[in-house]
């Protein structure tokens, strides 16, 4: 995993499923300020396409996605 880019906050969301990591993932993410990232690690299948959808439509950027066998790891830069 990328270790490089600082994380402004990391939203621990292993063992929670849909649609809180999505509802957390909101809430996080207006705590931070503009240009900084949230770091969110998640074992939710849903959460891929959940986070993914949520960033785009809102106009947030996602900086990096990883994946393995038991979980993701979404980096995602506030814009506004």
């Amino acid at each position: 995993m990328k270790e490089d880019i600082k994380t402004a906050r990391t939203l621990d969301c292993l063992g929670l499923y849909c649609p809180e990591p999505l509802f957390q993932t909101r809430e996080n993410i207006d705590q931070i300020n503009p240009g900084e990232i949230l770091e969110v690690i998640t074992d939710d299948p849903a959460a891929e396409e959940d986070l993914k959808r949520f960033a785009k439509r809102t106009g947030h950027e996602i900086v990096s996605f990883e994946k393995n066998d038991t979980q993701m790891r979404f980096l995602i830069k506030r814009t506004e």
